[in-house]
């Protein structure tokens, strides 16, 4: 169950009595708006009789599970035929899933490979197709029927992924579905690329696609193909993908067939289901060996994408018995004209990804890992907000919502005697890539996003460091994606690419993974932009565990008024291959060193201009006196650390041309160092009496809770009210509105001087 109630209200009508009264009601609905009744149901329906028969018939376990076994293969065949032939880069490198559904719409079993938020969220779209279209006659659930959504607000992560789902009939009988989604990237938003960080309001997202049919016996409707290619700048994409998911759903149907006709119907339906009670079951065990208790952690994200702010997310997670409660009371409020709000929906199916990939990871990737855990939100913040705010840029929230929730999870995890997985120190959480938009060499209209957002920095262990560049957050399993195909395809170069960034760690006994740099420039398009849509270049996007460090901040770092490919060619030991060394030595007279957030709207190019940024780091575990000093020098050996860094946070003393440790200095060093943390430590009384203030800073965009849950801050001191009832409402200056009255004074000022 869910403790919140904030969405529209359903159009479904109530049981009359007099048929004609409701067939009136139904046919004049003004909108069928997403159902509350659905939207805030989390956990598993209830068994439906033939899930009853079927589990009365089939008993076995053994049976069952070479059922699932089977089922499984089908999901992992269908995943392998979306990403080998899918067009989107999304497709191609693993930001895509494919699942098997009960009847009902409970995700019951999704491919070992690809993002288990995706299919997590498909429940909701399709028990609104069960429960509206069903028996609509204008529309109906048909053998053949396939359907295809992609607005966040009915169930999906935001509106750049597209699921497809269909139904699937045994003897005339609806008896499953099975779904395909994918991060498409474009979808015709204001900005190219499907996550546009300008988007001030619902319209400004593109496609908004309820739940409707696309395919009536296995044939796509080219009106509506040609509907939705029409609204989008890449209309071969949006065609190729609908024909990609549409043939990995039927290649799904197929498997589901032969394993009815191989071992019952019943034994399918029994399996899907069992499944998911497995897992609820198994679930509420676990938890039980977790003590009783209330763990808070509390972060902040440092921007909207289009200004800075500190942005607070703030969690309790409390387990009772064999239940978690997850409390983000006193979170930021949402913003009314930012895209960085978060469906609530989303952040539970981040919150399966956590408990199915670091937590459980022996567990089948289903819905029943949630069936036990509870949510509560205030009403209109940004990780609930109201129908009408966009939500294109959810990352921004729910990401640093999952990274609070790792952490206080961990530390459960820590305390019990029997793990299932390592703990581990928070995994990078950000989006640190380029989107693109533009025309092609190929003269193309294209729009998405590169690859290198799959290569976020792994937490540390307890036992061993994180392993560099390793998988996003979402989908342990995607691809980094080859630069080479890019290319190809694409008319940027990566100059740099994949190499690791000296002294990008979370230091620690353990240091976290680290993050690779990349540096590019456009070569040859008539017209080419890029954008960059991520935090964190004030604020670290995430903590270390226990004494560990979290990640650096990062910066988009570029090199203007300069064509590098021309330098190549006259003098190519002028260009340097690390972000470092560009910014440092300035080997381009001529040109313009800037940095700036890591948050650009879309800009257009300039040919052989240098955009750099570098991928995150992993949070470390532990403190880092404790690393062990052959390890420091592992890492300088492998220009992982500088000597700098060996020295100031490791206290390593040792000889940089042979790399031979001096053990007696290292012990003397890291010795004088928990001195000097002790004659400088003060009490907890007096640290709260020196720096603890009853409100945020006058001059910090400050947005959620500071001490008190109940009450947050909006922007300001001054604007302090009831979580849930900011008002009015927080709505953001347009930047560039900011900018043009900044100059204005300055130029009113230089008058007057």
């Amino acid at each position: 169950m869910t403790l919140d109630t904030n969405q529209p209200q359903s159009s479904e009508t109530p049981e009359t009595g007099d048929e004609g009264v409701s067939e009136f009601l139904r046919d004049t609905s003004l909108f069928l708006a997403p159902d509350p009744l659905i939207m805030n149901n989390h956990g598993v329906e209830d068994r439906t009789p033939l899930e009853e028969e079927s589990l009365a018939a089939e008993k076995d376990p053994a049976r069952l599970e070479i059922v699932r076994e089977r089922l499984l293969a089908g999901a992992n065949e269908s995943f392998d035929m979306l990403e080998s032939m899918g067009a989107a880069p999304g497709a191609k490198w693993g930001d895509c899933v494919s699942a098997i559904f009960t009847a009902s719409g409970d995700l019951s079993l999704a491919s070992t490979g690809g993002v288990v938020i995706f299919c997590n969220l498909v429940q909701y779209p399709i028990k609104f197709i069960n429960k509206y279209w069903t028996n609509e006659p204008t529309v109906g659930v048909r053998e053949g029927d396939v359907f295809l959504v992609n607005d966040a607000r009915y169930g999906q992560a935001h509106n750049t992924d597209q699921s497809m789902m269909m139904p699937v009939f045994w003897e005339g009988k609806l008896v499953a579905w099975v779904g395909a989604t994918v991060h498409e990237g474009e979808n015709g938003a204001i900005e190219p690329g499907g996550m546009p960080s300008m988007a001030e309001q619902v319209w400004d997202e593109g496609l908004k696609m309820s739940p409707f049919r696309v395919a009536e016996n296995y044939t796509l409707r080219r009106d509506i193909v040609t509907f939705l290619q029409n609204s989008v700048r890449e209309p071969k994409l949006q065609y190729a993908d609908m024909k990609v998911k549409m043939f990995t759903c039927r290649r799904l149907e197929q498997r589901m067939h032969e394993a009815i006709s191989e071992f019952g119907l019943e034994a399918v339906v029994a399996c899907l289901r069992s499944n998911l009670e497995d897992t609820d079951v198994e679930v509420r065990k676990r938890l039980k060996e977790w003590p009783d208790g209330t763990v808070r952690h509390s972060w902040w994200t440092d921007g909207t994408l289009r200004e800075n702010a500190m942005i607070k997310i703030n969690l309790a997670l409390t387990k009772k018995g064999d239940r978690l409660i997850f409390d983000y009371r006193g979170s930021s409020p949402e913003f009314t004209n930012r895209s960085n709000n978060s469906l609530d929906i989303t952040l539970k199916g981040m919150l399966a990804q956590l408990f199915l990939t670091y937590i459980w990871p022996d567990l089948p990737r289903n819905q029943g890992v949630l069936a036990p855990i509870e949510f509560i939100f205030d009403e209109r913040s940004i990780i609930k907000p109201d129908f009408g705010t966009p939500n294109a840029q959810s990352m921004m929230s729910v990401f640093t919502s999952w990274s609070v929730a790792q952490v206080c999870v961990m530390k459960y995890l820590y305390s019990v005697p029997d793990k299932y997985t390592r703990v581990i120190a928070p995994w990078f959480n950000m989006i640190n890539t380029f989107l693109f938009g533009g025309v092609t060499q190929h003269g193309e209209m294209v729009g998405n996003v590169c690859a290198d957002i799959n290569g976020m920095g792994g937490g540390a262990l307890a036992d061993r460091d994180g392993q560099h560049s390793c998988a996003p957050i979402f989908a342990t399993m995607a691809d980094l994606g080859e630069q080479e195909f890019m290319e190809e395809e694409m008319p940027f170069v990566q100059l740099v690419s994949k190499k690791l960034m000296k002294d990008n760690q979370g230091f620690g006994r353990q240091r976290g993974g680290m993050g690779y740099q990349m540096i590019l420039a456009l070569r040859d398009s008539p017209v080419w932009g890029f954008m960059l849509t991520a935090i964190g270049a004030k604020f670290p996007n995430v903590p270390g565990l226990f004494g560990g460090y979290g990640c650096p901040t990062y910066p988009l770092c570029r090199i203007s008024n300069v064509d590098v490919f021309e330098t190549m060619k006259s003098d190519p030991s002028q260009f340097r291959f690390s972000i470092e060394e560009l910014m440092n030595d300035r080997p381009f007279p001529e040109g313009e060193y800037s940095t700036h957030p890591m948050f650009m709207p879309y800009s257009l190019a300039e040919r052989g201009e240098l955009y750099m940024i570098a991928q995150g780091t992993g949070g470390g575990f532990g403190d880092p006196l404790e690393r062990d000093p052959e390890e420091v020098m592992r890492d300088f050996h492998e220009d992982l650390v500088s000597e700098g860094v060996a020295w100031r946070i490791y206290r390593v003393v040792f000889d940089p041309e042979t790399r031979i440790v001096d053990e007696e200095a290292t012990r003397s060093a890291r010795d004088e160092a928990r001195k000097q943390r002790l004659d400088e430590s003060m009490s907890f009384e007096d640290y709260c009496a020196d720096y603890v203030t009853e409100t945020p800073p006058a001059n910090l965009p400050y947005y959620g809770s500071w001490e008190d849950p109940a009450m947050v801050y909006a922007g300001s001191p001054d604007r302090y009210y009831p979580a849930g009832q900011v008002n009015p409402p927080v709505v953001m200056p347009n930047p560039l509105d900011v900018k043009i009255a900044r100059l204005e004074r300055e130029l009113a000022e230089a008058r007057q001087g």
